[in-house]
């Protein structure tokens, strides 16, 4: 299921973004912050080698809480979209900026949303509601209002500049625990109301509105082979972004969606998905 050289793989990778980051600016602390999230990431990858049921849930953990709260709560930046914003405006080139570009914006080239599936702190809380698969249909007009936040996030900063705020910076540590509490607050209220875990992400998240262009491309994405498929449907029917993963194209339905959980590769009997 998970080739044997992916947990090394991952770990090299963010280990080179972190030393070339640190080569670049001097600051070692992007050495420690992308080894640390590579370090996670490939026990995942490795327990999930070994079928080990919670293996995304240990990543989700272990990154999720350390950019919630060591990076968002305790060093005071802003890691949601606004401090993306916030920091690009400011002409400084770190922190949420980084994270951005590699996870959300350049890196999905590469691993589609894997973020989303693997990373995200939101997510890590919704993952362990009891509606792991949609029990509702997909009501895709709702999926107009990620775009609605994403802009609302823009002219929220740029107003702050404009305005010439002062405390901005006090206003950015502010909006990232409102923000946080409002997203939890609405997911949860979301999953139970549509009997959907996933459908903050569906519908309302603005960080896919990055995420979702450059998955088009994503280098690694789940494949069936049609001469192993026999057409049951079963991945489908616990793809809890509801791609359609019989199809290998990249215009698939929902194919932007697919967040590398690999549950429908798991649950394919007669392994017909990669």
């Amino acid at each position: 299921m998970v080739n044997k050289f992916f947990p090394i793989a991952a770990f090299v990778l963010f280990a080179a973004i972190g030393a070339a980051l640190w080569a670049a600016t001097g600051h070692v602390f992007f050495m420690f912050n992308f080894g640390y999230i590579g370090l996670f990431l490939s026990l995942g990858l490795f327990l999930m080698s070994r079928k080990n049921r919670y293996a995304r849930n240990v990543v989700q953990i272990g990154v999720g809480l350390y950019m919630l709260v060591a990076l968002g709560i305790f060093a005071r930046e802003n890691m949601q979209i606004e401090g993306f914003w916030f920091y690009l405006f400011s002409g400084v080139f770190q922190a949420a900026v980084i994270h951005y570009l590699v996870a959300k914006i350049g890196g999905p080239l590469i691993f589609g949303r894997g973020w989303c599936g693997w990373a995200c702190w939101t997510a890590m809380v919704l993952d362990l509601l009891p509606y792991k698969t949609p029990r509702h249909p997909r009501i895709k007009k709702l999926g107009t209002l990620r775009y609605v936040l994403f802009a609302l996030s823009l002219v929220f900063v740029g107003g702050l500049f404009l305005l010439r705020v002062e405390n901005i910076e006090t206003i950015m540590v502010i909006s990232f625990i409102v923000g946080n509490v409002l997203y939890y607050t609405v997911g949860i209220a979301l999953a139970f109301i549509l009997k959907d875990n996933r459908a903050f992400c569906k519908y309302l998240c603005p960080v896919t509105v990055f995420l979702k262009p450059a998955s088009y491309f994503s280098l690694l994405y789940v494949k069936a082979d049609n001469e192993k498929c026999v057409d049951c449907g079963i991945c489908k029917k616990v793809c809890a972004m509801e791609v359609d993963m019989l199809d290998s194209g990249r215009s698939r339905a929902n194919g932007t969606e697919c967040i590398l959980c690999y549950e429908c590769v798991k649950a394919c009997p007669k392994k017909a998905l990669k």
